[in-house]
């Protein structure tokens, strides 16, 4: 390995000659200095790697020179050491970033690991990484050919996030193709386990999934139930790593009571999925019973507009119309500050549900603005995109507000979204759907092994558009592209978030319970 630089700074240095030799017969090079002044002159001149910072010294004292380091090379680890086990000292030394902190009397092998820790740590993460994931790889391609249940492909595809966030924190990028060739496979068996089985969820008792028209009822109810007021947020569009990356932001204010999840239906676009979700209905259902709710695919205007409607509908059906409840839609950010804004009025509610569209909105901007594609270029960015919009988000003040103020919170979302890279043809007349991951129409012409294709849309409680109308589902990462001015709807739409079709990132969906702390 390169030389090692190490300054350490402690008024008795000269006791610490066994250490420092220790140190030398494993290729760390020590610079020594015995009080805070020569400390910060070495420090300025020479580009040490780590500081060994000795807490109690005469004069210029270990804070003192701790935060005068961190004014001039703010990067470079110091690690504390000291006599004292005083807790303001400690607070002290970790409110200045320190990285890591030591009580003498220090042995050896104390201060090798903590170098090991701090200055190797991203070697020996990715290799014992990297190794974990080798072994992990064959079992998950067993469980995933012996895959027969919901429970079993939601049990997969967790596991399958956990590599995924646990693999792009590693240089070594080969691991991250494999898993993403695993991924690959993955949704392939997964679009042949949905067609075995969707269509038998709508009429079974027992071992269905909840779906996106059960949530309400059998996941939000019972907490409902508890008497505790609760903020229930609906993410649009937001996928199960894309919760994994902001969890521990929510963690600051929330604990965790319970996670689940859930199937989104068919298609797993908004207009079904999220409809259903507040309806409590199929869209058969929705479109029977509140024709003036419900609109199609080819139909004019906007098909989300009556979530609110929809909402206290089911709460009428499910004998909880005396439910204090509120119900917003924040669409901008200056919606959402006005949420914020006057959140304490919602103090006296039962029920207060958001739902929020940002998520959606930027997978959209991924495929119309040459700049968002750069920032989601991919998965792993993609995550990071949403992690850095939520910590600046208006919906972060208002889970800090709702924690204030003892809510219960619940957060979930409609469907999730997949990155698409493979075109697959299709061809409609032109009252054929034009969303890329689903296809509703008639006399559609499409590659059989690429789509799941239903004739009768009622066997999945879909509504039909006319006498002959059929659905085709997108599987794996494919978008349905038509014959005509193919190159360019390929070139376009390749590497843009869709959703709408089948695969694991966009049917099965987090929903989490959590207690303010």
């Amino acid at each position: 390995m390169n030389e090692i630089k190490i300054l350490w700074v402690d008024d008795e240095i000269d006791m610490l000659k066994p250490h420092i030799l220790f140190l030398e017969k494993k290729n760390y090079r020590v610079t020594t200095a015995n009080n805070g002044r020569d400390a910060l002159e070495l420090f300025e001149s020479e580009n040490f790697d780590i500081v060994f910072l000795d807490e109690n010294m005469p004069g210029m004292n270990g804070l003192e020179t701790l935060s005068e380091m961190k004014e001039r090379k703010g990067n470079v680890p110091v690690i504390m050491i000291t006599k004292s086990e005083e807790e303001y000292i400690m607070e002290e030394a970790i409110g200045s970033k320190i990285a890591d902190y030591l009580i003498k009397p220090v042995n050896p092998n104390q201060i090798l690991l903590s170098l090991k820790k701090n200055l190797d740590n991203s070697r020996l993460v990715s290799e014992k990484t990297t190794l974990d994931y080798q072994k992990e790889f064959r079992k998950i391609a067993m469980d995933m050919a012996m895959a027969n249940s919901w429970e079993d492909w939601v049990e997969l595809y967790r596991r399958l996030i956990f590599w995924e966030l646990e693999l792009e924190t590693i240089e070594d990028q080969s691991m991250a193709e494999i898993l993403e060739s695993q991924k690959l496979e993955a949704n392939s068996q997964f679009g042949k386990f949905i067609e075995r089985n969707y269509e038998d969820w709508f009429d079974a008792i027992t071992d269905r999934p909840v779906l996106s028209h059960n949530l309400f009822r059998e996941l939000v109810v019972p907490e409902i139930q508890k008497k505790q007021p609760i903020l229930f947020v609906v993410i649009d569009n937001l996928r199960y790593d894309q919760w994994r990356a902001f969890e521990g932001v929510v963690a600051n204010h929330y604990k965790l009571e319970k996670e689940t999840a859930y199937y989104s239906i068919l298609p797993t676009a908004t207009q079904y999925a999220r409809n259903a979700i507040f309806s409590g209905l199929t869209p058969l259902e929705m479109e029977k019973k509140y024709p003036q709710y419900w609109k199609n695919d080819t139909d004019e205007g906007g098909k989300n507009l009556y979530e609110g409607e929809f909402l206290a509908e089911q709460l009428k059906r499910l004998g909880l119309s005396g439910l204090k409840q509120e119900y917003y839609k924040i669409t901008s950010h200056r919606d959402g500050k006005k949420l914020v804004d006057n959140f304490r009025a919602l103090k006296d509610n039962d029920l207060t549900t958001v739902v929020y569209n940002f998520v959606d909105m930027l997978s959209h901007a991924k495929t119309e603005m040459d700049v968002v594609k750069e920032l989601a270029s991919n998965d792993k960015a993609y995550r990071s995109l949403t992690l850095s919009w939520f910590r600046n988000s208006p919906l972060l003040e208002i889970i800090q507000q709702a924690q204030l103020m003892g809510m219960k919170l619940i957060i979930t979302t409609d469907h999730g979204t997949i990155n698409v890279k493979n075109p697959s043809k299709v061809i409609g007349d032109r009252y054929t759907s034009l969303n890329l991951r689903y296809k509703t129409g008639r006399s559609l012409t499409y590659e059989d092994r690429d789509v799941y294709a239903v004739k009768d849309p009622r066997a999945i409680k879909l509504p039909t558009i006319n006498m002959s109308s059929s659905y085709i589902f997108a599987k794996n990462d494919l978008f349905l592209a038509y014959v005509n001015n193919y190159n360019h709807y390929v070139s376009y739409y390749r590497n843009s978030y869709q959703h709408g079709g089948i695969s694991l990132e966009e049917m099965i969906i987090p929903f989490l319970v959590l207690n303010p702390k």
